[in-house]
């Protein structure tokens, strides 16, 4: 028989089926049995492209990692890109909740997510930020922008007005948040963000740390 014109297995096949497999099930869905059977395929063909299943996990969430915009760090003030920034590395999250949990574990050795870290602390202490300080502003946004990719505030609360009617009266409107997901959720994002932002510009300003760039 011919040779088919296009091999069966790519590492972007196998990265796509396991996002699919994450977005649908979690991430106790992914294991290399699994993979295997959702593929049409043996499980030792995967290990030509993968030495382990941490390696499809790590190119997985790289795969979500690549879609940040990080090109806001090279042109725009330092203000403008974190809030850019967030904005698209929430996007990037949130339409894939499941592998939040294995983000959230740091960079690793995964070359997107070094990137991204490498342009937010480039840019900060560029623009005058000190180092450690650079430091805390990538952490603290990481822990803002994935625990809002996380999970659904509004999502919380079930539609059913009895349950909240009597015992907790400061919440008669609460059955209604589910419908409001969206805007919620959303709200409550770009709301942080600003405050974040508005903090870390006070204590920029206060502590004079753009002061040696107009020098």
């Amino acid at each position: 028989m011919p040779r088919p014109k296009q091999a069966l297995l790519s590492r972007e096949r196998i990265i796509a089926t396991a996002t699919t497999l994450i977005d649908e099930e979690g991430l106790a869905a992914v294991s290399t049995r699994r993979l295997a059977t959702e593929l049409g395929v043996r499980g030792p063909s995967l290990y030509n492209h993968f030495a382990t299943k941490d390696e499809i996990l790590d190119a997985v969430a790289d795969s979500i990692t690549e879609r940040v915009d990080i090109g806001v760090f090279a042109d725009r003030p330092w203000p403008e890109a974190l809030r850019a920034w967030g904005r698209s590395y929430r996007e990037a999250l949130a339409a894939h909740p499941n592998i939040v949990p294995y983000l959230a574990q740091g960079p690793g050795r995964r070359p997107a997510a070094l990137r991204m870290a490498d342009a937010v602390y480039g840019g900060l202490v560029r623009e005058g930020w000190p180092p450690a300080r650079a430091t805390h502003i990538g952490a603290l946004m990481r822990y803002f922008v994935a625990g809002s990719a996380l999970g659904s505030f509004a999502r919380g609360f079930v539609e059913d007005p009895s349950l909240y009617a009597e015992d907790y009266p400061h919440l008669h409107q609460a059955h209604r948040l589910a419908e409001h997901q969206r805007s919620v959720d959303e709200g409550a994002f770009a709301l942080g963000l600003d405050a974040l932002i508005d903090g870390l510009t006070l204590a920029y300003e206060r502590f004079g740390y753009g002061e040696n760039l107009r020098r």
